[in-house]
């Protein structure tokens, strides 16, 4: 009945095959290309077998416990099929019937093989010239061995010709072009010949070496990571919260069902007078602000001789169901004047990172229509969007049948967080999805301890109902910048009213929140803003103390710039952290000091009633 099973089984077909194909194309780069072939010894051919039956008996038992799918069985044997998969997907695309295109890739390909095989002919092939490069075929077993220079130079030709097809597409509104844009990068993303054993040379030669050892301890990651339905990025045993990863000293000292409010312990014997607040986003964990001390941007503030305040929201269950727009703006203005009453201060600074950065742009909109802007002295976003415009491929996520296929996502009134995260991975394909798809799954490569990557895969569920919203009125309809379009908390919202002094910070190669995009908050307040645009991303754009001493920021003292593109052309350009430049500009907003005691130190005394230590209980619910 095994036996049976085995043999019905495509999975272990396709594993068995690729074992076989392993062996023998890696055979001649073992022994050379003039080396006659030679059949394994006994022992080795024990050691394939056993993990042979490993594989199977792994596969098997997942089988019996999950409902699986069929694999594709077009992926299984020899590479021929993965040329058979490019071609099948090249004609499924809606340009396919062009036979001048199809001419002139047929005409590509012959000069390509030509020269490939030609680069390949000569007495020396350690480093052929070969004329297409992308980093995922950096390792010379993909130059020096002709069928693997042959496959990739291939996969990169039609990669190549197939987008270039799709910007030369009549007839597709510009939503709908870069819809079938992202949609063709991520295909070809996905069918790149790194991603199978049987045409990655890097692979085959790991298993040959291994006898088959590396795909078994990739089998363990998979249905490891199939059981809990998320890629895993790093080792999840290597990082706890509040003993190596979330450990600045602080009190929870006030919370809802919506979130805790976390203050910090000062280092400092004078603080200054007005507090901080800090808004992260609710779509992840707060403490990507304090992953460890020597990254901790949290950590960072309070030596500056801040009284720094962080927010850590709940991550979203059946009891939020009803959770909207105005229970995350009400939830703002609550802390504000929390910290305020608290500490016996007029006004707060407040920063607002990513989507809590869109929500606090509401928050002062609103504060100003009541005439009561004055309870925030100053605000930061980091990263954040007011105007979708040119908010990035995320856009590709918000028409009519995006929106209906997220909503069939829902459960109990919220978003799974593995979606989200999902989500994000796509926008970075190759490097947050496939790259691991190899080295986990096929190289067997163990997890490495990267508190970064840990953060990323801690996931955090969203209201169903406010995603839906933010998403359709936000993203899809851009009403946030139409003056009274949207209100929150029973009134209208306008930007313009915003005359709260702001520091704006982008990230130059931001994917989430594009730097074009977050420019635009100087288009809609019309209070003085300062704009900075720094160096890496959505993360490593923000989190970059000044001691790494890595990147660089841009800073254009000319008020009179009206566009990112003159922006660019008159800044300077600073090396490193741009936190000292920001800690500059809040002490110039209100430079007095006070003495670091009383409630300014949580918990210190008994009159002072504190919930617990920080990071405190919200962060940890799954």
């Amino acid at each position: 009945m095994a036996e049976e099973t085995r043999r019905d089984d495509p999975f272990t077909a396709m594993l068995e095959a690729q074992m076989k194909l392993a062996h023998g194309m890696a055979q001649p780069m073992i022994g050379g290309t003039d080396s006659p072939a030679k059949l394994p010894d006994p022992e080795e051919m024990r050691e394939w077998a056993e993990n042979a039956g490993k594989l199977q008996a792994m596969w098997l038992e997942f089988q019996g416990n999950h409902a699986v799918p069929q694999a594709a069985p077009e992926l299984s044997g020899d590479p021929a099929r993965w040329f058979a998969l490019m071609e099948n997907w090249t004609r499924s695309l809606p340009f396919a019937a062009d036979i001048e295109a199809q001419q002139k890739l047929w005409q590509d390909s012959v000069a390509l093989w030509q020269s490939v095989w030609a680069g390949m002919s000569g007495d020396t092939v350690e480093q052929p010239d070969l004329p297409r490069k992308d980093r995922r075929f950096a390792d010379e077993r993909w130059r020096t061995q002709p069928a693997f220079a042959l496959i990739h130079q291939t996969y990169l030709l039609l990669v190549e010709r197939i987008e270039a097809m799709v910007d030369d597409l009549q007839g597709l509104t510009p939503d709908k072009r870069e819809q079938l844009k992202f949609a063709t990068r991520a295909m070809a993303d996905a069918l790149s010949p790194a991603n199978f054993a049987a045409t990655n040379p890097v692979v085959l030669e790991r298993t040959m070496a291994t006898k088959g050892e590396n795909l078994v301890e990739g089998m363990r990651h998979l249905l490891a990571d199939l059981d809990k339905g998320q890629l895993t990025h790093t080792d999840s045993g290597a990082f706890t919260l509040g003993e190596n990863i979330a450990v600045t000293p602080g009190k929870v000292v006030h919370e809802t069902p919506l979130y805790q409010l976390i203050q910090y312990t000062p280092t400092t014997e004078k603080v200054l007078a007005v507090p901080l607040v800090i808004f992260p986003p609710w779509i992840n964990r707060f403490y990507i602000l304090d992953l460890n001390p020597k990254k901790s941007f949290i950590r960072w503030a309070v030596e500056q001789g801040l009284s720094v305040f962080v927010v850590s929201w709940k991550s979203a269950d059946a009891s939020m169901a009803d959770i909207e727009w105005d229970d995350y703006i009400r939830a703002q203005i609550e802390v504000i004047d929390h910290v305020r009453d608290r500490l016996k201060v007029p006004a707060v600074h407040a920063i607002g990172y990513c989507v809590a950065g869109t929500t606090l742009a509401a928050t002062l909109a609103i504060l100003a229509r009541r005439g009561e802007a004055d309870r925030v002295k100053s605000a930061t976003f980091f990263t954040a969007q007011v105007d979708f415009r040119k908010a990035g491929e995320l856009l590709n996520f918000v028409d009519d049948q995006q929106l209906a296929a997220i909503e069939n996502l829902e459960t109990d009134g919220y978003l799974d967080g593995r979606y989200m995260a999902a989500t994000f991975n796509m926008l970075r394909g190759t490097d947050l999805i496939w790259n691991y798809v190899v080295n986990n799954y096929l190289l067997g490569e163990s997890y490495p301890a990267f508190d970064l990557l840990h953060w990323n895969g801690d996931v955090t569920n969203l209201p169903a109902k406010w995603h839906r919203a933010y998403l359709r009125d936000l993203y899809r309809d851009n009403l946030l910048v139409q003056p009274d379009a949207l209100s929150a908390d029973g009134t209208p919202i306008d930007l313009t009213r915003v005359e709260t002094p702001a520091y704006i910070q982008a990230g130059r190669e931001d994917h989430i929140a594009p730097a074009e995009s977050v420019w635009k908050i100087r288009e809609h307040f019309s209070g003085p803003t300062r704009f900075v645009l720094a160096g890496s991303g959505h993360i490593a754009g923000v989190v970059n103390p000044p001691e790494a001493r890595k990147y660089q920021y841009w800073i254009n003292e000319d008020d009179g710039v009206r566009t990112l593109a003159q922006f660019r052309e008159g800044a300077t350009e600073h090396p490193g952290s741009w936190w000292p430049d920001w800690i500059e500009w809040i002490e110039g907003h209100d430079g007095e000091e006070v003495a670091a005691k009383g409630k300014r130190v949580p918990g210190k005394n008994d009159a002072d009633t504190v919930i617990e230590d920080a990071p405190g209980r919200y962060v940890m619910t799954r």
